[in-house]
């Protein structure tokens, strides 16, 4: 029977060498995982001093995770060679398409029983674009190295956001990480897909947006000031309302690059200042104070926590770290800050219901009730389960609705803000044959 020699990582970090016998590589590396190590070299042992011979693998050498790879060059050259001498243009940072597709992979890798490493190394290596390939191998490496998939994920904000990591963090602590993974998958195919329709629904009234534009600016920098021309060769005072019209015409003319300028340097502004966590806090809140889409954000962030809380309990995390891990996935730090201060009473023995029903704007009072007969009844876990379904399912019902009125209410604002410049013009015309006179 072969032999392979192995390099592995012990729970306490340690690097250890060893051999052992099996019929192939796959039978190997099972048999190291099952001694609860973390494989990190694998290879057959051969008769020369070296403990991985190329020779014996057909010409191939493996890498730190223990796939073959081609002789010759690093273990992705093969991948990231350029065509033809030419390296050609790719994506500069990892899309949704690109992090959705390595969730839903990864989560099929551990539901069909391979191996959390092994289905790592898969990851890095079939990823077609060089940005993912780079990303998902540094998320191995970082992985083999002992760090959580979790704090791994958390190196790198700016591809996995919090709520994200707050799931896969919730999928380790309760041992269902495939599950999460699934659940994330379909969150964001969802999050797209409502994205799709929401574009869709705003094409047309954003292309009249521009068109308007274009024809606002016309009137304003070449049409209205000749207009102004001929009432100002009659004499004649102008309504107030095309006074107005013609007062913006002339600053858009002797202004119009230092407005545009400073809108420029405005938005800039505004939005590093959101990023901060100051502005983030003062956006956040604004946006919860909204008539609409405050309550559909508060629906979504309850629906999410439920969820996430429910799945944690049904899988036998204690309340209190369950409660941690779920506060992290509301995403509004508004709300976090509101669902802590309910974790802090749980902390002082209060039961759930009681506690957070101090949040109203997050916890209905329906939904309270609920929570607290269910934790009575000792069935929170599927109260909380059933309460994000019924959710969901009313918000979808409510986001529809919301983008169907989106397209009329922008034509109306459009079509009032071209009403008025025509207006403005046209009422000095009908005095216009009194001033002949």
């Amino acid at each position: 029977m072969p032999q392979f020699a192995y390099k592995a990582m012990q729970r306490d970090g340690v690097l250890i060498e060893g051999a052992l016998d099996a019929t192939n590589r796959h039978e190997a590396m099972r048999q190291v995982e099952l001694l609860g190590l973390k494989p990190i070299r694998l290879a057959e042992s051969g008769a020369t001093r070296a403990p991985f011979n190329a020779a014996r693998n057909g010409g191939r050498s493996p890498t730190a995770d223990g796939v073959a790879k081609p002789n010759g060059s690093p273990a992705d050259a093969a991948n990231d060679a350029p065509l033809f001498g030419l390296k050609l243009g790719g994506a500069k940072k990892i899309t949704p398409r690109m992090l959705e597709n390595f969730t839903r992979l990864l989560s099929s890798l551990l539901a069909a029983g391979v191996p959390f490493s092994r289905a790592l190394v898969i990851l890095h290596r079939e990823a077609a674009a060089p940005v993912a390939k780079q990303k998902w191998k540094e998320i191995h490496d970082l992985v083999i190295d002992g760090m959580s998939l979790s704090n791994a994920m958390a190196r790198s904000p700016e591809t996995f956001p919090r709520v994200y990591i707050a799931m896969v963090e919730a999928g380790e602590t309760g041992g269902f990480l495939d599950v999460v993974l699934a659940q994330i998958a379909d969150f964001q195919a969802r999050e797209k897909e409502l994205q799709g329709k929401v574009m869709t629904a705003l094409m047309y009234p954003a292309i009249l947006l521009v068109l308007a534009m274009g024809v606002l600016i016309f009137l304003l920098v070449f049409f209205i000031p000749r207009f102004q021309l001929v009432f100002q060769g009659f004499n004649a005072e102008l309504p107030l309302l095309t006074q107005m019209i013609v007062g913006v015409s002339e600053v858009v003319r002797s202004y119009g690059l230092l407005l545009g300028a400073g809108i420029v340097v405005a938005v800039v502004s505004l939005r590093n200042w959101f990023k901060s966590e100051k502005g983030r806090r003062a956006w956040e809140g604004m946006v919860l104070r909204l008539p609409t889409i405050g309550p559909l954000i508060a629906q979504f962030a309850m629906a999410r926590f439920c969820r996430m809380l429910g799945t944690l309990l049904g899988a036998g995390v204690p309340l209190i770290n369950g409660l941690n891990v779920a506060r992290r996935s509301i995403g509004n730090q508004i709300l976090v800050d509101a669902v802590s201060e309910s974790i802090d009473r749980v902390k002082e023995g209060k039961p759930l219901g009681t506690s957070l029903a101090q949040n109203r704007s997050l916890f209905p009072g329906a939904v309270v009730e609920m929570i607290s007969v269910a934790e009575e009844s000792g069935k929170l876990d599927h109260e909380l389960l059933r309460i994000a379904t019924v959710t969901e399912s009313d918000l979808d019902r409510q986001l529809k609705t919301v983008v169907a009125l989106a397209e009329p209410l922008m034509l109306f604002l459009i079509a009032a803000l071209v009403g008025t410049i025509f207006i403005g013009m046209v009422i000095p015309i009908f005095s216009l044959q009194d001033h002949i006179k």
